[in-house]
């Protein structure tokens, strides 16, 4: 049984229980913490404590929720529209948490204090800390540290939880464990995680987690479940998937704990509701997942046995014995294979290229009655196409189009891409005309084979027709560009491959590759332009390309002619463009890790995938920093796909911007900032981490503190760039307003990359790189002032 999102994990109040030992903590009684009547948080109440116990299995009944919507990804032949994503039925099975496992956390009641003193001081916090926002808060805690102890500062956070003010007591946590007295409290951790955990600040959850586990301890069934339900509810693409399976196995691997059935099955439909080639490198967590509902006896639903054989389908090589084990499975199991398995089946088929499999899976869909789903007809075009029928999957096609009226964008690109591998080449050109006149999108993969197609029939003039038409209709791609390039090669039109080659390194959306380098530099020895051929294998060198063996040999036969050493390796230093560049991405967000010594450092690139001016971005900075990247974030040069996560390698030559960016670990603003904010950084700060509003205002997003903000501030305004500054805790937002938004898009326009400048453009008009994070920034109220600011926070490291 399976959830779509995280449980309710909820009880209407919390107890944190009394311990019946004779101990010197015998004074110590039972705290309620009773759901306080005006209460902020949205979020559900709180499961009970209880002692320690392994859970029993649970019996699974009830009801399916709906499914998450697939995220968006490349284009590519596994991709299917509509369905890509596992289709659940409406039921699932539920199951409440009354019985996790957690401590009992032991408080000393306010009246049972002697010194008067003491307790009016604390009802005094009690009353005052969650009022006030976090810097305050620390501030008028460290007024209290002469007097403050371990008991005192552990009621005041139990008291900030009992009034769900758990941001407050979160805060107090912090606070305790910078001090001298600070003894590691198993039970106030454990509860403050699971509080944390609930309103889904997964961050937090995790951070306390982090430090039971420093402490040497192992985490309490609650916290365990709590923090993997938090990450489950986090946004897609910020790696929350990842952390959940990640907190899932050390669950069972060193808590030695049984997870809940409805954990297990929240867990699995999120692996499979993301899209077939997203979701399959998931393929061992989810088997992982079977395995322990099979040996903890829990009962398996239907749903589990179809995603499991649908991830199956989506492997690069298909499991035939695995599949064919889970099929008599569902059938010992009484379960009949529905519409999702037999088009698993079916893809899978497509893969292996085995018609007669797929014929009889065809028959059974029929048979079922239920309406041939689109993909079904895609996959039967594959298998033909495989066996060499390329006329048949056509026919195949046809059918589609009479029997439901039209085919998607999948099928035009499946069958287009089988009649150019077939070179039919008057048939593709029918087939691409048909498609261009439906209007559907993408047509950049249908471009890309005929192109092809065309290519390798030798018919140049074709390409440059194909490719003329592609760049009206489509956004630039660096794969049409490379076969353009190869075709103007073949045919000698050197001048014309320069200049094409001149346009791809210059625009940051195309960009240069190996291939295109290795082309160019081809065409280059075949016309014995021994002086262009040598700068552009320099570049490769640079930029760390492979030369095609071929190539190199001519390579060393004129260098050694001209009694020249051939560069094998480079020293590696930094442009004055990468430089800027990377001052830009650090003020932006970007991270640094170094390692313990701080010799060597390792910068982090992340991308948001929510992000369409990061989705352009990614491509230039990753080819920007080619030759520093990390050999297991280089894909292969036959795939346009640039990952939105990546690394560079670890080197000491970043040491001078950990130093300024990031030292000890920690951001922060440098202090040499006002000699870098050149027109080039602020344009890529603006790129990475900043965003246009509804009305055209540009604002900034930076982390550190504020003198390092005023300096940039007094900085813009001697560029006579006029800016206001909001304050969200450790968060700053420098906005250009008005007029000087339009100032700083023409200071910043001539470094922002073309495919961003309709995005980023401040015209006024409604901007796709926005987000919710920016709606809540309202400028007219003047800034924030420190009290949204601590040194304690959390956010400090982010």
């Amino acid at each position: 049984m399976l959830l779509s999102t995280a449980p309710d994990l909820t009880l209407s109040t919390l107890t944190l229980t009394h311990s019946s030992s004779s101990s010197p903590f015998s004074l110590f009684r039972s705290l309620p913490l009773s759901p306080s009547p005006h209460r902020r948080f949205s979020s559900p109440p709180i499961i009970s404590a209880v002692q320690f116990r392994r859970p029993h299995a649970l019996p699974a009944s009830a009801t399916l929720v709906q499914h998450l919507p697939p995220d968006e990804e490349d284009w590519d032949s596994s991709n299917v529209a509509q369905s890509d994503a596992f289709d659940f039925e409406r039921c699932f099975a539920s199951t409440d948490l009354k019985h996790l496992a957690s401590p009992n956390l032991e408080v000393r009641e306010l009246d049972e204090l002697p010194e008067q003193w003491r307790r009016s001081k604390l009802a005094w916090l009690c009353k005052e800390l969650p009022s006030h926002k976090s810097g305050t808060l620390i501030r008028i805690l460290n007024a209290q540290k002469k007097w403050m102890g371990q008991e005192d500062a552990t009621y005041v956070a139990v008291h900030c939880m009992r009034i769900r003010e758990n941001e407050a007591g979160f805060r107090v946590y912090k606070w305790m464990m910078q001090h001298k007295w600070y003894r590691f409290d198993f039970a106030l951790a454990t509860k403050l995680a699971d509080y944390m955990g609930k309103e889904r600040k997964f961050a937090k959850c995790r951070e306390i987690f982090d430090d039971i586990i420093k402490q040497g301890r192992v985490p309490s069934e609650s916290t365990f479940h709590i923090l993997v339900v938090a990450y489950l509810s986090g946004a897609p693409g910020e790696g929350c998937l990842e952390e959940a399976c990640s907190v899932y196995n050390r669950m069972i691997q060193l808590g030695g704990y049984q997870p809940r059935l409805s954990l297990h099955n929240s867990l699995f439909k999120a692996i499979v509701s993301k899209p077939g080639s997203s979701a399959k490198p998931y393929l061992k967590q989810a088997e992982f997942i079977f395995h322990n509902l099979l040996t903890t006896g829990l009962e398996i639903h239907k749903d589990i046995y179809s995603g499991l054989i649908w991830l199956h389908s989506y492997q690069d090589t298909i499991d035939t014995e695995r599949m064919t084990s889970l099929r008599k499975e569902m059938q010992e199991a009484g379960i009949e294979e529905g519409k999702e398995v037999l088009v698993s089946i079916l893809r899978a088929s497509s893969k292996k290229g085995d018609v007669e499999e797929a014929e009889n899976t065809w028959l059974r869909l029929l048979r079922l009655n239920v309406g041939l789903p689109s993909q079904a007809f895609v996959y039967k075009m594959e298998v033909y196409a495989k066996v060499g029928e390329p006329k048949k999957s056509l026919e195949i096609f046809r059918e589609m189009q009479e029997h439901l009226g039209s085919a998607n964008v999948v099928a035009y690109h499946k069958v287009i891409e089988i009649v150019c591998q077939a070179k039919e080449d008057e048939l593709a050109e029918s087939l691409m005309a048909d498609f261009i006149n439906t209007g559907l999108k993408p047509s950049m993969p249908a471009y890309i084979d005929l192109m092809n197609m065309y290519f390798n029939l030798s018919l140049y003039d074709k390409v440059e027709s194909a490719f003329s038409q592609c760049l009206e209709i489509c956004r630039p791609s660096r794969t049409v560009y490379c076969i353009y390039l190869d075709s103007l090669v073949k045919v000698r039109d050197l001048d014309k491959a320069e200049e094409i080659f001149d346009y791809m390194q210059s625009n940051g959306a195309i960009g240069i590759n190996a291939r295109s380098c290795n082309t160019i530099l081809s065409g280059y020895l075949s016309a014995g332009d021994d002086f262009k051929a040598e700068k552009i294998y320099g570049l490769m060198c640079q930029k760390k390309y492979d030369v095609d063996p071929p190539l190199m040999e001519i390579i060393n036969s004129f260098l050694s002619l001209r009694k020249k050493q051939v560069k094998r390796h480079i020293s590696m230093t930094l442009s004055k463009e990468q430089r800027e560049i990377l001052v830009g991405l650090l003020l932006g967000g970007l991270q640094i890790e170094s390692d313990d010594d701080r010799k060597n450092h390792m910068i982090r690139f992340e991308f948001s995938e929510n992000s369409s001016a990061h989705s352009v971005l990614r491509r230039h900075i990753y080819d920007q920093y080619h030759e520093w990247l990390h050999p297991s974030c280089k894909p292969s040069e036959n795939t346009e796909h640039i990952p939105y996560k990546f690394s560079s390698i670890s080197h000491s030559y970043f040491g001078f911007y950990a130093d300024q960016f990031w030292p000890n670990g920690r951001r922060m603003i440098p202090k040499l900032v006002h000699r870098w904010l050149s027109p080039c950084v602020l344009a890529y700060w603006y790129m990475y981490g900043g965003y246009r509003t509804a009305s055209g205002d540009i604002l900034l997003k930076i982390k550190g503190s504020e003198e390092g903000v005023q300096k940039i501030v007094r900085t813009l305004k001697a560029m006579s760039l006029e800016c206001k500054v909001k304050r969200k805790g450790r968060v700053f937002w420098i906005g250009f307003l008005g007029s000087n938004s339009t100032l700083f898009w023409k200071l910043t326009e001539p470094y922002i990359l073309d495919d961003l400048k309709h995005l980023l453009k401040s015209d006024g008009e409604s901007s796709e790189n926005n987000t919710v994070e920016n709606e809540n920034i309202n400028f007219s109220s003047g800034s924030d002032t420190d009290e949204n600011a601590s040194d304690n926070s959390d956010d400090d490291r982010n």
